[in-house]
This record gives structure tokens, sequence and C-alpha cells, in this order.
């Protein structure tokens, strides 16, 4: 079993519009631009990350904002709902907030005693609030309040037409399953970060996702370092699994795999982090090219959608 798993790192999702994106991370969900870059592998893309202050490993969702990308097809072999924590006694207060942004299809409910408050981003991605104790400090920079602000991540929901071969590689992972519901099973990571929650949702009649804007591309999960990153690679090819060599994104290594409910697993590293290039003070501000790529800066800067604040 792997104890070099911390929890969350990041999700990554695809949307159709960068603006319209960024409008709703920022000012509904009030969370912090913390890197505005573009995809390493399509770079007239952008690449932007949204999380705390200083895009701390389990707070950051990041999005490939593909413009006028046609919607994808929920379904099974996904990342369902992406579910950040919140303060407890505040669900009514983000329900009420977020109908003042006409936000689609919210929802109360209540997972294994949490209350939630669920609702769709602008390209019918699903999230979640959850009421949960969180000790992590909030970004209020953007008008939400510390009182009810986004803490980080709290999980992430699974789709699968059989959880059992997801189940066993998330236990080799070091998560532990604690609790079942019906066709829910949670899982958590012990000693964790605060993102350490991951829910399987079986769904045996359910059709397979295609991806388009407003799914999840994928989910990763943070080690320490680049050793730790080393270790838990030669453990997942000791077990049979296909994992790509360790890959350079700036801020983070990664690693990936895809699982065999058809979902992509990335392990990223904690360091370096997003102040690499930029002081903490200015994260997000300056378009930021991967060396690789800088020699199309001017066309680029012509090419990207401007996103100015």
């Amino acid at each position: 079993m792997l104890t070099q798993i911390r929890g969350l790192h990041h999700v990554t999702s695809l949307a159709s519009s960068a603006t319209g994106n960024n409008a709703f991370f920022t000012h509904v969900l009030g969370l912090r631009r913390v890197k505005k870059t573009v995809n390493f592998d399509a770079p007239d893309v952008y690449h932007l990350y949204y999380g705390d202050e200083t895009g701390t490993p389990g707070t950051v969702m990041t999005y490939f904002p593909f413009p006028r990308a046609a919607r994808g097809r929920p379904g099974v072999g996904e990342v369902g709902t992406t579910a950040f924590s919140i303060p407890k006694g505040t669900a009514d207060a983000w329900a009420e907030r977020l109908a003042t942004f006409e936000t689609a299809d919210i929802v109360r409910d209540t997972r294994f005693g949490q209350a939630r408050v669920l609702f769709d981003g602008p390209d019918g991605d699903r999230f979640a609030l959850v009421e949960t104790e969180d000790s992590r400090t909030p970004w209020t920079g953007n008008g939400v309040s510390a009182d009810m602000a986004i803490r980080g991540f709290h999980s992430a929901d699974i789709r699968l037409h059989d959880e059992g071969a997801t189940a066993e590689l998330l236990r080799f992972m070091g998560y532990e399953q604690t609790d079942r519901d019906g066709n829910v099973i949670r899982f958590i990571r012990p000693d964790g970060n605060e993102a350490n929650v991951i829910d399987l949702e079986t769904l045996p009649g359910t059709a397979p996702a295609a991806q388009g804007a407003g799914s999840v591309h994928h989910i990763a999960f943070a080690v320490e370092n680049r050793a730790r990153q080393l270790e838990v690679r030669e453990a997942l090819k000791d077990t049979g699994w296909q994992v790509t060599p360790p890959i350079d994104r700036d801020y983070f290594w990664a690693i990936y795999f895809r699982t065999p409910g058809g979902v992509l697993f990335e392990v990223a590293t904690n360091e370096p982090g997003f102040d690499r290039d930029e002081d903490t003070a200015n994260l997000g501000q300056a378009l930021k090219l991967p060396a690789q790529h800088e020699h199309l800066r001017a066309r680029l800067e012509r090419h990207l959608e401007p996103i100015t604040d």
C-alpha cells in the first residue's frame, strides 16, 4: 500500500469560454486566480488555475477553456461532481448567493451527514459545497467573507459502472473505505491533507461520459516532492499500471495513468508551487508561458481572449 499520497492536489476540467470561466470562479465562488498560463500541449488555449491565496495543493481547480467547445455528455467513467469545503452553517447563505448570480440547478441535500449545496457551473459542470470542519485559511480577496468562504476541495465523486477495481486501486493508494449509502461508497485518506475524500458512485445502467466543455479532464493526487512521486510511480508500475514518465508542468511535476473505470489519474508534486515565477501579491495576473512556448508570446497575446480581472 502506498503511503506517499496525501489527498487531492488539483482537478482539471474543460470549458468553452475563458472570461466566463474566470468570472464564475473569481466573482461567484470567490476563489483567487493563481495562474494564467497555457495548455502545454495546445498553447493557443489557456490553462487557468483558481484556489486559495497561494494555490495550496488541495485547493486548486484548473481549466482548459477551448473557445466555443461543445458541452460534454455526463455519464460513467468520469468525475461527476467536484466538491468544495465550506464552514458549517453556511449552506443557506451559499444557496442564496448562488441564486443571486442565477446559477443553474441549485439543490440542497445531505450526504453522510454533511449538508451540501449542489449546482452547475457555466458549462454544466456539477459542483457541491459541503459543510464541514476545515482549518484551512480561505481567500477573501474577491469579496466572499471569511466566515463563509471556500476552504479548498472537500472531495471528488467518481461515477462508475462497477466500483470494484477502482476501489481496490484507492485502497492501494492508501485510502480507506469509511461509509456506504446506497450506491455511494466513501473513501478517506487518513492523515492526508484536508482534501482527502473520494466518493465512488455506482451507476450500472448509465451510458459512458463523452468529454467536452464541463467535463473533468483529470483528477490529481498530491505527493510532497519528486522523490515521493518516483516511489509512487515505481510501485504503480510494479503492480501493472502503465504510468507516464514524470513531466515538468512548471509549478509541479506530474505522472499520469488511466484507471479501470476510465478516469485519468495524475500524481502531482507539491513543489515548486505557483510562486516560482510570480510573487504572491501578483499571482495570476501576468500571462506566464513555459520556456518552450515563450517564442510564441506575441502571437498568443493577440490570439488569447483577454482576461483583465
